[in-house]
């Protein structure tokens, strides 16, 4: 069996997925009870070719969500701006709220590197311990979760920006193949 690589969180102002060109744009203001209603203004304007738009409307939901609660701390004065560009192959979304930025990368990274290390070894016992990630500021309902299937589904990157508030993301999807009858 090969070795799997391990994904990881990362920060780099000079990625190029925070390129903006072409993309739209919207702000709102951090209301945790308009989350889903801000990500489906956004995903909207995807086109029908793209099969998986349930999926892809709950993982950017997800990441707004994340803006919204510990970025901005849910102050409703503060912003969260979305970027985003959608084609039958691609979604390319940035997120980014006015916070201090995602401090806990490294440990998150961490954290996530003895999860996958239980995973592989089936050592489940200690596995338990790599449930949930939580830091000081973290509420019951956190658990790094978001973040898990974050790097999963976001094929073609998933990367913050240099002072961690903003992160940028892409997801490319398999053309359909048509057949001749």
């Amino acid at each position: 069996m090969a070795e799997q690589e391990i994904k990881e969180l990362r920060s780099d102002e000079n990625d190029p997925l925070f390129a903006k060109d072409n993309m739209l744009v919207k702000t709102f203001p951090s209301d945790f009870r308009q989350i889903r209603y801000f990500t489906l203004l956004i995903v909207q304007s995807a086109p029908t070719e793209i099969r998986e738009l349930n999926l892809l409307e709950q993982q950017i939901s997800e990441v707004i969500k994340n803006a919204v609660k510990h970025g901005n701390h849910c102050d409703i004065n503060k912003k969260v701006t979305v970027w985003y560009s959608f084609s039958p192959t691609h979604a390319h979304i940035i997120v980014q709220d006015e916070g201090e930025g995602f401090k806990d990368l490294e440990k998150w990274n961490e954290f996530n590197r003895k999860r996958l290390e239980c995973l592989r070894t089936q050592n489940f016992e200690e596995l338990a311990q790599y449930v949930s990630f939580r830091t000081q500021s973290s509420d019951e309902q956190d658990g790094g979760n978001a973040l898990f299937a974050a790097l999963e589904y976001w094929n073609g990157g998933f990367v913050y920006n240099g002072k961690r508030n903003a992160v940028a993301m892409l997801k490319t999807f398999k053309q359909k193949r048509h057949t001749l009858q």
